[in-house]
């Protein structure tokens, strides 16, 4: 009886590496006939091999993991690799494919081969608009998603969707979230690049603020303007009325 068969694909050496080596130990009968480093390479070698399953990272260069898995559909199952959990949608537990979030883990991994035997990796025809739609999230710019920030004597990575505001004095930046207050030596300037717009909102030359994380906005009765509060933090954070204007048609 042949062995079964997969291709890899992964931009990141070590990430191939990582994954073949924990297939060995959780799935020894799976032969790896072939590894790729970038999405088109991976349409190639899957038509190549006719392998009977194929793992994508679903951000490379090239063409991406989801263009890759629409070209490859109906050739063999796809299991998508990421390090990013925003693309773990609630499609992917439905049914059709599998994914695995990076660093792959040896128990995670036995799900998905377990999936694979019970025959629960066929990608029905309706999936194709869904990879449609996370191809086209892909292209967007890829926003900081982390922060490594020092809280006391330690560091900690703290998600952004953690992040209610970020506020800055003349050497630091306050990282606030509703649990803890961290620092970092990023300024609220570069901050501005790396996040994501539809998320994070400047409303004073030195703070940002995450969108859903305002919770109501008041007009103070002084002279300081519009003061927002935030879900989580019981001080109202002040609005400079070079930023008002975000908050009018709400």
């Amino acid at each position: 009886m042949s062995k079964l068969s997969a291709v890899i694909a992964d931009d990141e050496r070590l990430m191939r590496e990582q994954l073949r080596m924990a297939l060995q130990r959780v799935w020894p009968e799976l032969r790896i006939v072939a590894e790729a480093h970038d999405g088109a390479e991976a349409v190639e070698l899957v038509r190549e091999h006719s392998p009977d399953l194929a793992f994508l990272d679903i951000t490379m260069p090239v063409q991406n993991g989801i263009a890759a898995a629409m070209e490859i559909d109906g050739l063999c199952p796809v299991v998508f690799v990421t390090a990013y959990d925003q693309y773990a949608i609630k499609a992917f537990e439905e049914g059709a494919v599998d994914y695995l979030l990076k660093p792959v883990e040896d128990e995670r991994l036995l799900r998905t081969r377990q999936r694979w035997e019970q025959r629960q990796l066929t990608l029905p025809s309706h999936w194709q608009a869904s990879l449609q739609q996370l191809s086209r999230q892909l292209a967007r710019p890829d926003y900081l998603r982390w922060i490594k920030a020092s809280v006391g004597n330690s560091l900690r990575m703290i998600s952004t969707g953690e992040v209610l505001f970020f506020q800055s004095d003349e050497k630091y930046t306050r990282v606030q979230t509703a649990a803890c207050e961290a620092l970092i030596r990023m300024p609220i300037k570069e901050l501005l690049q790396a996040l994501d717009p539809d998320e994070f909102w400047q409303i004073h030359r030195s703070t940002l603020v995450r969108v859903d994380a305002i919770e109501q906005i008041k007009r103070d009765d002084g002279q300081r303007g519009l003061m927002l509060q935030l879900r989580g933090y019981p001080e109202p954070l002040e609005v400079s009325r070079s930023y008002a204007h975000l908050f009018q048609r709400m």
